[in-house]
């Protein structure tokens, strides 16, 4: 995109399909989720492996490229994926940065890890497929200590501040960054897009419930590190939520319950309770 399309709101008149049905993000509306058993856990292959990573500045936003031995499969997703890159979308001074909002909070960052459905070899030839790309995203929330591997990021990103400059992460593991498998089995699915033009309609979301964590100083420390292709720094790297449509929002039996249930299960207690003591 040139300066006439680099607001989200207008980059349907260079790529038409950002002005289509089912878009991503999303706002996830807890209360109207659709929970299923027919989600089981994923299965993460390569994630431990040790490997060396390729940063590169897109002029747009930071990816990290990951070699095709790192792939996922299971979470009822049609086969096999391998992995391609990741990437973070933040805010800037102290604003959050998430694209998808949970009961329409932001949260301070959000990561993609992006998988292409085998046997493709390309998101260009997987974007063709309903079910083409998996996209796994985690929601960061700040707290008070450091994510004991963010560090590494950050200083990566620090060598990669002018659009097309790239550097080498060595003995990297994905592992590290995100939580161990077993505590990924709750997660949200739906189908919806690239949030990037061309804004491709062939994916298939994981959206997990848990959330990783990022100090202060961290959020802070990222979000200066790289500049757009214009010069200006890279802050506000999200799309906007767009509409949910005729779609639906599938979530795992995650084992906690949501806040507003809750308060109505303790709006009723107290009913039943009133009415017991006005009987007696």
């Amino acid at each position: 995109c040139d300066d006439t399309c680099k607001d989200p709101s207008s980059w349907e008149t260079e790529f038409p399909r950002c002005g289509g049905l089912h878009q991503s993000p999303i706002n996830i509306v807890t209360r109207k989720v659709h929970v299923t058993n027919n989600l089981p856990p994923l299965i993460f292959i390569g994630y431990t492996d040790i490997i060396n990573i390729t940063v590169e500045n897109k002029g747009h936003s930071a990816h990290f490229a990951l070699p095709p031995s790192v792939r996922l499969t299971g979470g009822a997703l049609p086969g096999y994926y391998r992995a391609a890159q990741f990437h973070f979308h933040w805010g800037g001074k102290g604003r959050p940065g998430s694209e998808h909002t949970i009961d329409g909070e932001r949260f301070p960052m959000e990561l993609h890890i992006v998988h292409i459905k085998e046997p493709y070899s390309s998101l260009a030839e997987a974007q063709h497929d309903r079910a083409g790309i998996a996209l796994l995203a985690f929601l960061f929330e700040e707290t008070t200590d450091n994510h004991p591997h963010l560090d590494t990021v950050i200083a990566a990103l620090g060598l990669v501040q002018n659009n097309g400059s790239a550097t080498v992460i060595p003995n990297f593991r994905l592992s590290d960054i995100i939580p161990p498998a077993s505590d990924l089995h709750h997660y949200y699915r739906y189908v919806g897009s690239m949030t990037t033009p061309g804004c491709e309609h062939a994916v298939a979301w994981t959206v997990f419930h848990r959330t990783l964590s990022i100090s202060s100083r961290q959020l802070d420390a990222i979000v200066k590190q790289c500049r757009f292709w214009t010069g200006l720094p890279m802050t506000d790297i999200y799309r906007p939520t767009q509409p949910l449509d005729d779609r639906i929002v599938y979530s795992t039996n995650s084992g906690t319950t949501p806040k507003s249930v809750i308060h109505l299960w303790n709006s009723f207690c107290l009913a039943v309770l009133l009415t017991s003591a006005l009987t007696q």
